[in-house]
Formats: structure tokens, sequence, C-alpha cells
């Protein structure tokens, strides 16, 4: 395979995720609207945002599958329409917490069939020796369209309302489809199952199972950080004294994600350079350290809480490639499409339950106390490095 080949597939997926993310994280950028709109506690806030990551479970192992047996384009393709479709409806007809919740439900079932289908794309046209520079810069675009999702529904939100808002970030998964089918192809010599069926092998490898341990946690801090981040930035003297608090904090949480993006590929090309253990156990004690205790220093100034929230975007993401990369090395070709899956599964269904956590601590205790809980998966992610390490030893 040709080296311009596979980073024109590499664009392909990459720009694939790209717009379909955007969806993923434009009701958190407009968070305090839909509150204030909807009347609702933290708990319901969290409850929708969960909806959509409860969406993508339950798609998720069945979008896998597919991918293992057939092209992932066509994966790619059905998914990100009804993710946009999902996002428009969200948009133009939600009227509360029940249709909103249902609404984001089906967005998040779509999605299932863009982001692991995409992966086990990328995997299929790198080799393992640059596999984790290509993995950061196709997982790193995540990053960047969260970032940017952010940037735009903030922004948009602000100057118009939160249902343009929506709107605006939710068109671009309609053009994934001619995207996908038409600039893309499979890789040469892909490896495919000869049907479509859960492949359990993969849960007698430990090897895997303590790298998607490691997933797991990692999402578990977060998407906790990225669903809540706005509302904490509002609270916060400096931001609350500047012009316009709510443009600022998008803008800001914008910001620390899209740097997201450079996390991502840091990582995965340190990870192929050094080792990927010692990137993602770096990674987690970077940002584990910032969970623990930001909620306690919403008294900084803006500047300096500027640089710890741009600091703590890059440390978030920087174990997530090597992380994603490393189970694709532990696992065989053919499983590798159920393998992700699964390991997606498991990973975001900490998300489901992180945000609601995050809200309840919040109700009961305030930020001081709502930061730490994210701080705990951090912690559960470097017990999971060590198992996957002793996994690894001979014998």
């Amino acid at each position: 395979m040709a080296p311009e080949e596979r980073r024109r597939m590499l664009a392909v997926a990459s720009a694939a995720l790209f717009l379909s993310v955007l969806v993923w994280f434009n009701y958190s950028a407009v968070l305090p609207f839909v509150v204030e709109e909807w009347d609702l506690s933290g708990t319901e806030a969290g409850i929708v945002f969960g909806a959509f990551q409860a969406g993508y479970l339950l798609a998720i192992v069945p979008a896998g599958m597919l991918a293992d047996r057939y092209s992932p384009r066509w994966v790619i393709a059905v998914g990100a329409t009804v993710t946009g479709v999902g996002s428009l409806a969200f948009a133009v007809g939600s009227t509360g917490f029940i249709d909103g919740t249902l609404l984001r439900f089906l967005s998040g079932i779509g999605m299932a069939g863009v982001y692991v289908p995409g992966m086990r794309f990328v995997a299929d046209w790198y080799a393992a020796s640059g596999r984790g520079t290509a993995m950061g810069v196709y997982i790193g675009t995540f990053s960047l369209s969260s970032g940017l999702s952010f940037l735009v529904a903030s922004g948009v939100a602000s100057a118009v309302d939160w249902r343009t808002a929506i709107a605006v970030t939710s068109v671009g998964a309609l053009a994934v489809a001619p995207l996908v089918l038409g600039l893309g192809r499979d890789a040469p010599g892909a490896t495919r199952r000869d049907r479509v069926g859960l492949d359990v092998a993969v849960l007698r490898n430990r090897s895997y199972l303590a790298a998607v341990g490691i997933y797991s946690w990692h999402n578990w801090e977060l998407f906790g950080v990225r669903n809540w981040l706005v509302a904490f930035l509002l609270v916060t003297p400096a931001v609350a004294a500047t012009g316009s608090p709510a443009l600022v904090a998008g803008t800001l949480a914008g910001a620390m994600i899209l740097l997201g993006g450079l996390g991502n590929l840091v990582g995965g090309t340190l990870s192929d350079r050094i080792g990927r253990t010692p990137v993602i156990a770096a990674a987690l004690l970077a940002s584990g350290l910032v969970s623990a205790t930001l909620g306690l220093l919403a008294w900084l100034p803006l500047a300096a809480l500027v640089a710890i929230v741009l600091v703590y975007g890059v440390a978030l993401t920087a174990d997530s490639a090597p992380t994603s990369t490393t189970v694709t090395e532990v696992v065989a070709d053919e499983r590798m499409g159920t393998a992700l899956s699964i390991q997606s599964f498991v990973g975001f269904s900490t998300t489901v339950v992180s945000p609601v956590v995050f809200g309840w601590a919040l109700d009961s205790g305030g930020y001081a106390l709502a930061f730490p809980t994210l701080a705990l998966g951090a912690l559960a992610a470097l017990v999971c490095v060590a198992l996957f390490r002793l996994s690894m030893r001979p014998g």
C-alpha cells in the first residue's frame, strides 16, 4: 500500500469522524441555556447527556461485529446519517427533559456506527510500527471536533439561541455518507470474518481486559469533565466578571478540548517510540492531579485558570490513542472490530454514570466534592495499567 493512499484514507476516516462528533458535545456546549429553559436539576441535566452515551452503548457491539464482517465504510455511512437526523430533530422539535433525552439517545445509537468502525478502518490501513501515530491523528480528530463543537455552539447560542447552535453543529453528519462511500476504499487484504456474531474469545485475553479497564476509567474522567466544565467555569469569579461569561466559558472549554487533539497526537507518537504504558501512566497521573484539585481552585485569576484548563486538555487525552492502539495489538486481526467495540461498550458505560455521579456530588457538596469523583477514575485506570504490565510478563 502506497504511503500516499494510506494518508488519504486516514484523512477520509478523520473527516467522517470530525463531522459526526460535532454532534456529540453540542448539548454540553449549550447546557446552561437548556437547563434554564427546561428548568433541569443537575441530575436531570446529566441524564440527558448520559442518554447519548446509553444509545451509543446499545449499538456499539453490533456495529463492531458488522465492521468485522462487512466494509466499515457502510457502517460509518449509516451511523453518521442517524446521528445527524436525531440531533437535528433535537434542535427543531425537543420540548423538555423526556423527548430531549429520547432524541439524544437516538443520536448516540447512530454514533456507534462511526467511531469504532473508523478505528477498524484506520487499523486495517496501518501496520503496528506506525499505527500509534495514525490512531493519534484519528482519535485526535475526536478532540478537535469536540472542541470546535463547544466553540461554535457556544458562540451561536450566545448570538442567536441554543436550538440554532445544535442545528449548525448537526448538519455536517449528513455529509459523511457521500464522503466515505465516494472517496474511501477498503484496505487491500483486510481480514474479514465469514459471519456476523459475537466472538467472546477476546474475553479470555488478560492483556486485552486490562487495556479495556484503562480505557473505561479514562472515559469516566474525560467525559465527566467535558459535560460539566462549562457549567463550572460559569461560577468562577474570574469568568463571571467578564462581559460575556457564557461565551468565555464555552470558548475556554472548546480550546481545552481542541488541545485534546494535540494530546492524542503526542501520546500516540510517543507511544510508537518509547512504549504504550509509560505514556499512558504519565498522562493519567497528570490529569488525575488536576481533577482532584480543580474544584478547589475556582478563586484563581483568569490567566491562571486558563493555563490549568489548557494543560488539563492535553493530559486528559494523551493516554487515549496509546490505549486503543494497544487493543489492536493484543487481539487477532479478524477480531479487531469486535474487540474495539467491546472496549468501547465497556469504556463508554462509565460515561453514562460519570456525569450523573458528578451532578449528584455537585448537588450534595458543590464542585469541590464533584471534581474528585473524576480523579477516582484516573486512579482506577492506573491500577489497570499495572495489571496490564503484569499480564504481559512471560510465564
